[in-house]
C-alpha cells in the first residue's frame, strides 16, 4: 500500500450515523452539522486520499422501532433507505459548497436525483477526484447501514472503514459512566468478538473480518482526531485489524 501524505491509506470509507447530521434534539438535518462534516471530509480529501461515505438515516426515520409498533418491517426499512438518500443529498450540498465535486449514488433507484449504485462507476468517480456518497443501504430491508458500509468498502476496495463516533475509540467499559475504563489503541477482530464490544452489528463485523477490512473507530467531533487516527497515531481512536 502506498502512503499518501503521511497516511497509509489511499481510499477511505467514512461511516456516519444519521444522527451526525441531527440538530440538538437528535432529529432533522442541521446545516451547521453538515458544514462541520464537510470540513472534515475536505481535510482528508486535500491530502490526496480518495473518500467514499456511507451515511445512516436515524435522524429522520428508524425502521426497526416502527416495525416493533406494528408496521411491516420491509416497508419501515425502505422508508429508512429513503431517509439515507435525503441525508446524502444534504451532505453533497455541504461538500460541494467547499468546492469539491461530489456524487450521490443510491441502491434504491431515484434516477432524477441520484445515480444508481454501480461499483465500477463509484470507483471511477473516486479515481477522478470526486467524493462519493453511497446511500440507500444495500437496497434490501433487514440490513443496517453498518452492513452497507462493510459491503461497499469491500466492493470498492477501500483500505479502511472509519467509523465516526462521539467517543475517542473503543473502551473496556462506558467511559462516561466508568472513569476507570481503558481505551484500546488496537484490537484484533477476535478480541472484539471475545470481549463483546459491539463495534458494529454482527453481520457487518463478520463481513469486515472475512475480508480483512480494517476499522478505525474515532471521535469525529474532535476536529484533530480524524487525521491523527488515519496517520496511525495511537493516542487517539482504536484500530481493529488482524
Amino acid at each position: 500500500m502506498t502512503a499518501t501524505a503521511g497516511i497509509p491509506y489511499q481510499r477511505v470509507l467514512l461511516k456516519l450515523s444519521g444522527e451526525a447530521l441531527a440538530g440538538d434534539n437528535g432529529a432533522g438535518i442541521d446545516p451547521e452539522k453538515a458544514a462541520y462534516i464537510a470540513q472534515r471530509v475536505r481535510e482528508v480529501y486535500e491530502l490526496g486520499v480518495q473518500v467514499a461515505i456511507v451515511i445512516g438515516g436515524g435522524n429522520l426515520w428508524r425502521g426497526e422501532p416502527a416495525a416493533k409498533l406494528g408496521m411491516d418491517r420491509s416497508t419501515a426499512d425502505h422508508m429508512g433507505m429513503i431517509a439515507t438518500v435525503m441525508n446524502g443529498l444534504a451532505l453533497q450540498d455541504a461538500i460541494e459548497r467547499l468546492g469539491i465535486i461530489t456524487r450521490v449514488q443510491t441502491a434504491v433507484e431515484m434516477n432524477s436525483i441520484a445515480e444508481p449504485y454501480i461499483r465500477l462507476r463509484a470507483i471511477r468517480h473516486m479515481e477522478k477526484g470526486r467524493v462519493v456518497i453511497l446511500t440507500g443501504g444495500i437496497g434490501s430491508p433487514y440490513f443496517t447501514t453498518d452492513s452497507a458500509a462493510a459491503l461497499r468498502a469491500s466492493e470498492i476496495h477501500a483500505d479502511v472503514i472509519v467509523k465516526a463516533t462521539k467517543v475517542d475509540g473503543v473502551y473496556s467499559d462506558d467511559p462516561i459512566r466508568n472513569q476507570e475504563a481503558i481505551r484500546y489503541s488496537h484490537l484484533s477482530y477476535q478480541q472484539v468478538l471475545d470481549k463483546q464490544l459491539g463495534i458494529m452489528d454482527t453481520t457487518a463485523f463478520t463481513l469486515c473480518q472475512e475480508n480483512a477490512m480494517p476499522i478505525v473507530v474515532v471521535n469525529f467531533w474532535n476536529p484533530a482526531d480524524l487525521l491523527k487516527a488515519l496517520r496511525g497515531d495511537s493516542s487517539v481512536g482504536t484500530l481493529i485489524s488482524d
